[in-house]
């Protein structure tokens, strides 16, 4: 049997104790969000406030872009993740002693929700970073596609826990996120993984843009990161899943919640399926062809009005996303010098965390102008444009056949 995700997970225990790490972290997150939406929501009732919690917590991936790679590159990645988990940690302890005594106001959610954001922005680029320092490189494909399928995991039952868990009022769900958080601070403080020099310089304004400046110097890299920004803004259809589960396809909360999961389920079985046949050769064309697959999936969205159908089509989206996501994240990460890492995993997040929130905000501002259809299927279209016109531009990415140059750092 061929090195694998189960091979992976059973006999490289540094990975494995990464992978849990990313399991039991992801899960608190997503529990947290569901518990922290819904507790504003009941003490609110304002529809508005939903939106701006989600922004506030995006704001310090904006805010402290350049100084999360810095950290990541400077210290002790391990350290770096550990502490930022701990702090998610005190922050749903915050909440569990808030909940317990009936003091949580919504200034408190908003100030947990910035404080949440920024560890979080420090944390991804500190464990993106992390993960070629645990396995060899001839395993870092299937360890992408590993490490991806415990986000799916978590993206599929957290939130359904914490909402199962919220039943019973909203410290249940607090209580386990700090426990969750706290397993995931320990397995990564006991991490092993190589060591590499740090970067010891001073966070100046050109240490700080180093990342911009790699990626830049770079086209293959700037070509796969701005593929998935313009990609995912125009073709990201979620925000608008409950019109079509309310309106068009009619059904109720249960067919939106089973709407919501189908790119999960899409994403986690591709990424099983990757991690034991790694994308090897042809790597460009294969990328290209997946997001192009995703924006052929949003148009036949758009234009589905059978409830199953849809469901169908949104896990071959995410599927099709999870297949560029693979092969962009390992290339990215290989091609990239160790002492990079960070800074240029702080530059990806951004791009990835913009298209997401401004994907949203587009298929609501097209949604408005021209109806909930044309704007998803526009979406998609304009998805098929980018690709075309990334393969002209790219054309090194498009034809490169192995995830891993000779002459890379």
């Amino acid at each position: 049997m061929s090195a694998s995700a189960p091979l992976l997970l059973r006999h490289h225990r540094p990975f494995l104790s990464f992978w849990l790490a990313r399991v039991f972290t992801a899960s608190g997150f997503q529990m947290l969000t569901v518990a922290i939406g819904w507790h504003l929501y009941q003490l609110t009732g304002n529809v508005l406030d939903l939106g701006l919690v989600g922004l506030v917590e995006f704001a310090p991936r904006v805010l402290f872009m350049l100084h999360t790679g810095h950290v990541a590159d400077r210290y002790d990645r391990r350290r770096v993740a550990a502490l930022c988990q701990a702090l998610q940690a005190l922050i749903a302890l915050a909440l569990v002693i808030g909940s317990s005594t009936d003091n949580v106001s919504r200034e408190m959610i908003f100030v947990l929700a910035f404080l949440l954001g920024a560890a979080r922005s420090f944390e991804m680029p500190a464990t993106q970073a992390l993960l070629p320092n645990v396995v060899p490189p001839g395993l870092f494909p299937r360890a992408v596609a590993a490490s991806a399928s415990a986000m799916q995991s978590a993206t599929i039952v957290a939130p359904a826990a914490g909402g199962f868990l919220y039943a019973f009022g909203s410290v249940w769900v607090y209580g386990p996120t700090v426990c969750l958080y706290v397993i995931a601070c320990v397995l990564t403080l006991n991490l092993t993984a190589r060591r590499t020099p740090p970067n010891q310089g001073r966070a100046s304004l050109e240490s700080l843009l180093a990342g911009v400046r790699f990626i830049r110097s770079r086209p293959d890299v700037l070509g796969a990161i701005s593929l998935d920004l313009f990609a995912v803004l125009l073709g990201g259809a979620t925000a608008l899943l409950p019109v079509f589960a309310k309106d068009i396809l009619l059904t109720g909360p249960w067919g939106l919640g089973l709407l919501r999961s189908a790119p999960a389920v899409g994403a986690l079985l591709m990424s099983v399926w990757l991690a034991r046949f790694p994308v090897e050769r042809k790597v460009g064309r294969v990328m290209f062809t997946a997001v192009g697959v995703f924006g052929v999936a949003t148009i036949a969205f758009g234009l589905s009005t059978s409830f199953w159908f849809s469901l169908a089509v949104l896990a071959v989206l995410g599927a099709a996303d999870m297949i560029s996501m693979v092969i962009r994240g390992a290339f990215v990460q290989l091609e990239t010098p160790d002492e990079m890492r960070g800074r240029v995993s702080a530059v990806n997040g951004l791009f990835i965390g913009a298209s997401n929130q401004l994907g949203e905000f587009e298929s609501g501002v097209t949604a408005h102008w021209f109806g909930t259809v044309p704007a998803v299927v526009m979406g998609g279209v304009g998805t098929l444009l980018v690709t075309g016109v990334w393969i002209k531009l790219f054309p090194t990415l498009a034809n490169r056949d192995h995830l891993q140059s000779k002459n890379s750092g």
